[in-house]
């Protein structure tokens, strides 16, 4: 039996859930498709060399680099205990942007390589960074005013508290209000 009332709308894939598999398989095709060029032109072991170095390179990016932050981490750490005031945020020295490039160096593909290689670039990290801050910027700007939109508008409903018992101590000197500990 059917009451009349309509399906439940169901919201549509957004569209990162639909391009991001996409875009993922489009580029595992295009790594697989430049290693098989390179190993038909220059033989196997120099695929195997090319993969090889590159994440030997990647692996002393990201030590590096994490060894930068954790010194950087502990230096602010030790001027917060003595009452220092702290230092301007961006005294990382870009560290993410550093750690990125060696995680794509390591990661197996020519594009991927070469990628990393350009985050390794002072020139070109600092403008991935400052377009990576920019756009985080505008996403949460966005979420958050979208959810100022969705807040209640506070408004006051107006109403009296009627309360079954009298307030304070019975008639008698005897407080019947429970304890407020056991």
């Amino acid at each position: 039996m059917t009451t009349g009332a309509p399906p439940p709308a169901t919201r549509g894939r957004s569209r990162a859930r639909t391009l991001v598999p996409l875009g993922l398989a489009a580029w595992l095709v295009l790594e697989i498709w430049l290693l098989t060029l390179v190993a038909d032109a220059a033989g196997g072991l120099t695929v195997l060399a090319l993969l090889v170095g590159g994440a030997v390179l990647g692996a002393t990016v990201v030590k590096r680099a994490g060894r930068r932050a954790f010194t950087t981490l502990t230096g602010a750490l030790q001027r917060e205990r003595a009452g220092e005031p702290p230092e301007a945020a961006g005294a990382g020295g870009g560290n993410g942007m550093l750690m990125l490039g060696g995680l794509l160096l390591m990661l197996p593909g020519l594009v991927s390589d070469v990628l990393g290689l350009l985050l390794l670039v002072p020139a070109v990290r600092t403008a991935a960074a400052r377009y990576a801050e920019r756009a985080l910027d505008r996403r949460v700007g966005a979420l958050l005013s979208q959810a100022r939109v969705h807040r209640p508008d506070g408004r006051v409903v107006q109403g009296e508290v009627i309360r079954d018992e009298p307030a304070g101590p019975a008639p008698g000197g005897r407080d019947t209000r429970p304890p407020l500990t056991s």
